[in-house]
């Protein structure tokens, strides 16, 4: 086979994760069902849900199913190319020739056969052809493991971004209470004579402002619940029975195995896709430039052939001895072709050093995501730590600057600041609270965690095989086993060289 065979290429890995804290290791890590860490119940049925419904996972299937039936046409190439039925009913009629006493004025003649023509893999153009199909098949189920990979994540991510929203809301409406209770005290002072209008107007400032933010609240609580709705493959509200289940944010564990940079790169399927895509590209170099090479091909030609000259008739078509057949080598070589084949071959190395390149990048790109992750779990853990000691902090200040405006030492302006300061350090500390998790799904989703979910199940659900089989006739490619890698020599030479009909 002419055209160069893969290598692959130097990826630089780095040896070792930076880790600042003791709760981040390199041990060998489990990934299989991470979102189990949590310990939520309704997470993980969600999680469950959404693999079994959600419909851009099944459109991936359904394109790993278009990359093996591509496989399979380019298999059939191997074979004779062109079988044709040839068959004609001529009349002619000759007047006014030299011919005119050879043959009668009238007579018809009739012909049937059959012609063939292979074009023998000489150069490897088919051969490359199939290997580059073989590879875009392997990539397309990287690519629904991957899928498989955003999916998970996604959806846990949707879910903590809601119970953090929730208690976002019980947060402001705690506050409220409070506010409400200055607005009283401010109130009653005011009735007494103690202070004047604009301490109540200052209190009814502050507390429609925070009441007014229980409706932009609710807004981005609605939309998060529709987002996750859509990743489940449902429709809006469909899921409210059992996100009104209340288990608050999740809970990270207090520590994370992570393994080493290249156990994360031997394991994410879209790294792996990337490569085959790559795999994939090279190999449309060789079918590219088997071209320029001489195409040998096989030709053959087998025909009754009969006339009614003579006394003969077009009856006595099928007789023996009305066979005619021609057979044997043809070569065809596109030499004077300008330059187009050569250009050819230069634009598909191009685009295959492109996808090395995009392959080399997703290693480092891997590598990025893992670490930032772990950097956010950490300082998120530590954001956790200082805000909970600012909250203690601002729930007592408010509590004293309350007492303090009630009993008349002071006027209502460290009230009205330690009312607003509460707020913000209380929705700063939810915030990071619910960063947290979201930190720990980020870093299970770039160490490739979540596509084990399928434990063994097909990529296409059985409802979607049965339609499709009822509207096409698909052979056994609809089987589950067509849409895997080969596990035997035999099962590879099948997939690579024999036509699946």
């Amino acid at each position: 086979m002419v055209g160069p065979d893969y290598k692959e290429p130097y990826k630089p890995i780095a040896e070792d994760w930076k880790l600042d804290d003791d709760s981040v290791s390199q041990q060998p890590f489990d990934t299989v069902a991470w979102w189990e860490v949590f310990h939520d119940d309704v997470l993980t049925q969600l999680i469950y849900e959404g693999y079994a419904s959600n419909l851009s996972l099944q459109v991936t299937g359904v394109k790993v199913l278009q990359a093996r039936a591509q496989l399979a046409q380019s298999v059939g190439e191997l074979y004779p190319q062109e079988q044709n039925i040839i068959s004609n009913l001529t009349y002619y009629r000759i007047g006014g020739s030299e011919f005119q006493t050879l043959l009668p004025t009238y007579f018809a003649t009739d012909e049937f056969g059959f012609t063939t023509n292979w074009e023998l893999d000489f150069w490897g153009k088919y051969r490359r052809a199939i290997q580059s199909n073989n590879a875009t098949f392997l990539a397309s189920l990287a690519a629904y493991d991957s899928a498989l990979v955003t999916l998970t994540s996604d959806i846990a991510s949707a879910y903590i971004k809601i119970r953090t929203t929730e208690e976002q809301i019980k947060i402001t409406k705690a506050n409220i209470k409070v506010q409400t209770l200055g607005l009283g005290i401010a109130k009653a002072r005011h009735n007494a004579g103690e202070v004047s209008l604009v301490d109540v107007e200052q209190a009814l400032t502050e507390l429609s402002e925070t009441e007014a933010k229980i409706p932009q609240l609710n807004v981005e609580l609605q939309t998060q619940k529709d987002a996750l709705c859509l990743l489940l493959g449902t429709v809006p509200n469909k899921l409210d029975c059992l996100l009104d289940l209340q288990h608050g944010i999740p809970e990270a564990p207090l520590s994370v195995a992570v393994g080493i940079p290249i156990e994360t790169i031997a394991r994410r399927p879209d790294i792996c896709q990337s490569r085959l895509e790559a795999v994939a590209q090279s190999e449309l170099i060789g079918a590219t430039e088997a071209n320029l090479f001489p195409a040998l091909s096989l030709t053959g030609t087998f025909a009754f052939s009969g006339n009614n000259i003579d006394g003969s008739s077009l009856a006595n078509l099928f007789e023996w001895a009305n066979r005619t057949y021609t057979a044997g080598p043809a070569l065809s070589w596109p030499v004077l072709n300008y330059g187009q084949i050569t250009n050819s071959v230069r634009v598909q190395d191009a685009v295959f050093q492109e996808a090395l390149l995009n392959y080399i990048n997703a290693v480092l790109k891997a590598q990025q995501e893992v670490q930032d992750s772990i950097t956010a779990f950490i300082e998120a853990k530590i954001a956790v730590q200082y805000l909970t000691e600012a909250n203690r902090a601002a729930t007592k200040t408010l509590e004293l600057t309350i007492i303090r405006y009630r009993e008349g030492e002071t006027d209502f302006t460290p009230v009205l600041n330690a009312e607003q300061q509460q707020l913000r350090v209380q929705s700063s500390l939810t915030k990071a609270q619910g960063d947290i998790p979201q930190a720990l799904v980020s870093l299970y989703r770039s160490l490739g965690g979540g596509w084990e979910i399928r434990n063994g199940d097909d990529v296409i659900p059985d409802s979607i095989k049965c339609e499709m089989s009822k509207r096409t006739d698909w052979g056994d490619l609809l089987k589950q086993q067509n849409h895997e890698e080969p596990e035997s020599k035999w099962q590879w030479f099948k997939q690579l060289y024999l036509p699946n009909w």
